[in-house]
């Protein structure tokens, strides 16, 4: 049943349209004697009302024999017996579902109501008792007889103080209340009769407990009932009192996040009818945290902030940056570690299953996992591969992982610019993520992974931060064992990570970073390495990658070698495996279209395959013309050689240069063109022959930009061969810096440029006297067929060169 349709069926006061009549006196209301009341009465039953006599209410009429009752009362302008009922929830009551006691009534109008209903106005009478019901239908009939009041005697001394105490108490209760209109009051305080007035109030206002109103009316005397009706009102006044003063009270302390809270509390409540529960997620945190391994000081710090969560509400954004929050620390690994594999030989046939060379490399995994296996724990190092491209150094960090068994985690450094990708953003902010590096622990799901972070060199930075700045924390032995991530804003302790760092040119790298970093050179390969690697790894891995069978093609080992010769020119070998992959597909194409294709691949078949071969510019050309004499370089991909050509004309003396040459390298020809200048006895020349002659320096290849002092000794060779139009040895190549005295000096990438010399079949290196310790440290198999002149002057290289 509805709200409106129980409401119709209560006979409770017309609310809407209908306001309480205005009052009748005692003396206005018209008397009826006992012999004018028939024994038979139609009884009406009213559920939530009674009518007491001289009083008169509407009520609305909603059932059917009610309607019924209504119609026949009106047709004969009959009386009827108004009585209440005693068990609200009975739709067809019967007598014993009704009160003893009732008040006769008359109907003083009837009207319906804009909603269809009809509601009727009860003119009260007198009081009666219920003897029986006689018929129930069409309508209830009852037997009755009538009550008399006793009322207070007109000289009763408490009038007077009965009267003011309840209608001061009935005036409190309408202020308090909204169930009566505030012009009640003024008809209230009109009342002089005390009779009348008692049940007026008793029939208009509201008692809490209805079953009061039925006892009040069944009480005969005027004076009792007076007094019992004060003592339900002043009981119900208090209550509204009381009421009143707590809201006051609770207004009064309430801030606005003790409001959010009683809103949100309300709020859950109403999520809990439609579903929408977050309570679950909140049980589910708390009983995740309560078996997750992780230090105290962080399981309390989490439980603070799933106290936070609680109190937002879960539509809000707040809410979802909260949950993301704590998804995040409940996912972290923390204490969580992979056992580590302590075979050392497992570890070292990993390493050369994965790799060929690199020994250097290998020994350093080797000898940290021996150090682990005697002390059971240590701070894991920080290992920093460099060296050109293709080499290996991104895979190698791989192979480490596999050969510890330890999870592999790479981050790619290239290009990045903001700091918040290494420490994370304040999670304050909606879409907030946490750093690179932890983000990678909690994907990885141990505290003790590999982390690869790829080409630290080409870190940058700008308004946003310095990520290399923030790597020094993590990348400190000393400090990451609380490294602080601005999203977690907990410390988090990294130092089970091993971290393999690699670059190109470690001299672009913050020397502060590159100090807590254990540096290894990472190499080129020899011919011969290149072609063992090819038919070890890459020609595997490209007839597997294009679904051809290892029987089906094979290349041959000179082939290869004409390929590493040919067709690429580089430190590495990844230029290499391009060439494989492409002769791979070229075979594919053949099987798949069924043509004829040769099984093995020979050194004839390559033109077919892959083309001509490429440009071999930096093939040493036997330094066969007066001034053009071979240097060795180090760029970031690897070593190569350089041509230095000098031209002599007649002029006043003055040096040039082009091939878009760095001022460092700007220099070293200047210092070479005074040096000869100072000594032009070394050319063979007096100085007033070499003050008419002009200097012209250049270095092919003028789109490429060149910079450094290490080709200081080649310039000087270059421009006293132009002087002396004499050319120097065949297949010499040398690479020095040269003071202003003619001291030659010592210079970096020694392994790159000796094996650049070899591919451009190099047969004799000059090179400075300090650098005979790095040449010692190169094993043999890189020196072997090269021939090494260590000089310390320009005049030694000179003697050397012209002899």
């Amino acid at each position: 049943m509805s709200d409106f349709d129980k409401i119709k069926d209560d006979f409770s006061p017309a609310k809407a349209e209908v306001s309480i009549i205005p009052v009748m006196s005692g003396d206005m209301t018209p008397k009826l004697a006992d012999e004018d009341i028939p024994d038979e009465l139609p009884i009406l039953a009213l559920r939530n009302a009674v009518i007491f006599p001289g009083t008169i209410f509407p009520i609305i009429i909603g059932r059917e024999k009610s309607l019924k009752l209504i119609d026949a009362a009106q047709k004969n302008n009959s009386l009827i017996g108004a009585i209440p009922q005693t068990d609200l929830t009975i739709e067809d009551p019967h007598q014993e579902h009704l009160s003893r006691f009732g008040t006769v009534v008359k109907i003083v109008k009837t009207f319906e109501m804009p909603d269809g209903t009809l509601s009727a106005v009860l003119h009260g009478y007198k009081r009666v008792e219920l003897d029986s019901i006689v018929s129930y239908d069409p309508y209830m009939t009852g037997r009755v007889h009538c009550i008399e009041d006793i009322e207070m005697a007109s000289d009763d001394k408490d009038i007077q103080v009965i009267s003011e105490s309840l209608k001061d108490v009935a005036v409190s209760i309408i202020k308090s209340s909204n169930f009566a209109p505030k012009e009640a009051i003024n008809a209230l305080m009109a009342i002089d009769d005390i009779n009348f007035l008692v049940n007026f109030i008793a029939t208009t206002l509201e008692i809490d407990e209805f079953g009061s109103k039925i006892e009040l009316l069944g009480m005969s005397d005027m004076k009792t009932r007076a007094m019992e009706l004060l003592k339900v009102l002043t009981k119900q006044n208090e209550l509204l009192k009381f009421k009143q003063e707590i809201n006051a009270k609770v207004r009064s302390e309430i801030d606005q996040q003790q409001r959010e809270y009683f809103l949100n509390n309300q709020l859950k409540t109403i999520q809990e009818e439609l579903g929408m529960d977050d309570a679950e997620d909140i049980d589910k945190f708390r009983e995740q945290a309560q078996k997750k391994d992780w230090p105290e000081e962080v399981k309390t710090f989490f439980l603070k902030e799933l106290a936070k969560l609680e109190k937002y509400n879960p539509s809000s954004p707040d809410y979802s940056v909260q949950y993301n929050y704590l998804q995040f620390m409940i996912d972290l690994p923390w204490n969580t570690v992979s056992q580590d594999n302590l075979d050392m030989k497992h570890a070292q046939k990993v390493l050369d299953a994965d790799h060929y060379g690199l020994e250097n490399i290998k020994d350093r995994i080797i000898e940290y996992l021996a150090v682990l296996k005697l002390k059971g724990n240590m701070k894991s190092p920080i290992l920093c591969l460099y060296g050109p491209p293709g080499v290996g150094k991104t895979s190698l960090g791989k192979s480490i992982a596999r050969a510890l068994g330890r999870q592999y985690v790479r981050v790619s450094l290239g290009g990045m610019h903001d700091e918040a990708e290494i420490r994370g953003h304040r999670k304050t902010y909606i879409g907030a993520l946490p750093g690179r590096i932890l983000a990678g622990i909690n994907k990885a799901g141990t505290s003790n992974p590999v982390i690869v972070l790829d080409e630290i060199d080409k870190l940058s930075s700008d308004f946003k931060g310095d990520p290399s700045s923030a790597l020094l924390e993590a990348l400190d032995p000393e400090q990451n064992a609380t490294f602080h991530d601005n999203y977690l804003d907990v410390d988090y302790d990294l130092s089970k990570v091993l971290f393999v760092t690699t670059a190109n040119n470690i001299s672009t790298v913050q020397p502060a970073l590159l100090d807590r970093m254990e540096l290894i050179n990472v190499t080129g390969y020899l011919e011969e390495e290149k072609v063992e690697i090819a038919r070890r790894y890459l020609v595997p891995k490209q007839l597997e990658d294009h679904g051809i069978d290892k029987k089906a093609l094979k290349i041959d080992k000179s082939a290869l070698r004409e390929i590493v010769d040919k067709y690429t020119r580089e430190s590495g070998v990844r230029g290499l495996d391009k060439m494989i992959a492409k002769i791979a597909r070229r075979t594919a194409r053949k099987m798949a279209m069924e043509e004829e294709y040769p099984t093995t691949i020979k050194k004839e078949h390559l033109k077919e395959y892959l083309g001509l071969p490429v440009a071999d510019h930096d093939k040493q050309s036997g330094n066969e013309a007066p001034g053009v004499v071979t240097g060795l370089a180090w760029t970031s991909v690897g070593g190569e050689i350089l041509f230095i050509e000098s031209s002599v004309s007649q002029g006043k003396g003055a040096l040039s240069m082009t091939g878009n040459l760095g001022d460092v390298m700007k220099e070293s020809a200047t210092i070479g063109y005074q040096y000869i200048k100072a000594h032009p006895e070394v050319t063979g020349l007096t100085y007033e022959q070499f003050s008419k002659l002009d200097i012209h320096v250049h270095v092919p290849e003028g789109a490429v930009p060149k910079d450094g002092p290490s080709a200081g000794i080649t310039m000087v060779t270059s421009m006293v061969s132009a002087l002396k139009n004499r050319q120097i040895r065949s297949h010499v190549a040398m690479t020095g810096e040269m003071t202003l005295r003619g001291r030659v000096l010592p210079v970096g990438g020694i392994k790159e440029k000796i094996l650049a010399a070899k591919r451009a079949g190099v047969a004799t290196i000059v090179i400075s006297e300090d650098n005979r310790k790095d040449i010692e440290d190169i094993k043999e198999i890189y020196i072997k067929g090269l021939t090494f002149v260590y000089v310390k002057t320009i005049s030694d290289v000179l003697d050397f060169v012209f002899e």
